[in-house]
């Protein structure tokens, strides 16, 4: 019983020896953390890449250590994206057009991290780094716009014409693809947690993500809602009558940009916890 005591006594303080090591004893699994920041979209309403509507956005995220180098990522964010014409004080035409919308964006996406040096969470010479980030992902949006202090989502209305089958078109979907592109920056504060930030431009495959992108139907094309004609869809579709005489949403009239789909950028502070395992070398 001596023997088998002091065997394990030698034992204990060898893995406690070598746990001071972290190239040896401390592997470094993943990590699981939260991120905020703030969101900017651009597109037809925003062609030329204002930052000047910041809204929020958060996000979780779970991220496997494959090597030192590499990783991957699964991520769920929620951010609120809008902007309106009335920004769009260097373009005539465009403020005349008077259109705006704000929507929620919610997100589901797989990104591959490629750190550009090593990054060994307790490793004191190992410990923070910049990297690269892109991937694939799927998100839901739904525009809407207020008329007369009333909320309406877009979509339904089908203001370019979709929901009347104007010139053939049909309602667009709102899920849509995106594919995230960005750079980030971590820092190890401790062997269990990390810090960082990172921006990252989303390229999307819809141009309807702030409800336009084509031609005015124009306001014969909605039929009236009794007893108030015009219908919501026909005022929201063409609101430059709040902005001169006469309207410019004549069909067939350009509306939007459809040679180019909408797109938006985060700029985010990360918090993570390190998933870690400890062991106890094995002799060779």
């Amino acid at each position: 019983m001596k023997k088998f005591f002091l065997a394990a006594v030698v034992v204990c303080l060898f893995c406690l020896q070598s746990g001071a090591q972290p190239d040896n004893s401390y592997v470094y699994q993943g990590e699981f953390g939260v991120a905020a920041g703030v969101s900017q979209y651009f597109g037809d309403l925003n062609p030329d890449y204002h930052f000047n509507t910041p809204k929020a956005v958060f996000g979780l995220f779970f991220r496997k250590q494959l090597t030192d180098y590499i990783a991957v990522r699964i991520q769920g964010q929620f951010a609120q994206l809008g902007y309106s014409d009335i920004y769009n004080t260097q373009n005539a035409f465009d403020l005349r057009r008077n259109l705006s919308f704000n929507t929620n964006v919610w997100m589901l996406g797989f990104q591959g991290d490629f750190n550009f040096l090593k990054f060994i969470p307790g490793d004191g010479n190992h410990r923070s780094t910049p990297y690269l980030t892109f991937g694939i992902g799927m998100f839901s949006f739904d525009p809407y716009a207020y008329l007369g202090g009333q909320k309406y989502y877009l979509r339904e209305l089908g203001t370019e014409g979709q929901t009347v089958g104007y010139d053939g078109r049909k309602p667009y979907s709102n899920i849509a693809m995106y594919i995230p592109l960005g750079l980030g920056y971590k820092y190890n504060l401790n062997p269990r947690m990390n810090i960082g930030f990172e921006i990252v431009y989303n390229f999307t495959t819809t141009d309807y993500l702030d409800d336009v992108s084509t031609t005015y139907a124009g306001i014969g094309n909605f039929p009236p809602a009794p007893p108030s004609p015009p219908s919501p869809a026909a005022l929201l579709q063409d609101r430059s009558y709040e902005t001169g005489s006469p309207p410019i949403g004549v069909a067939g009239r350009q509306r939007g940009y459809s040679n180019q789909n909408d797109s938006f950028i985060f700029a985010e502070l990360t918090f993570s916890f390190n998933l870690s395992s400890y062991r106890c070398p094995t002799a060779n």
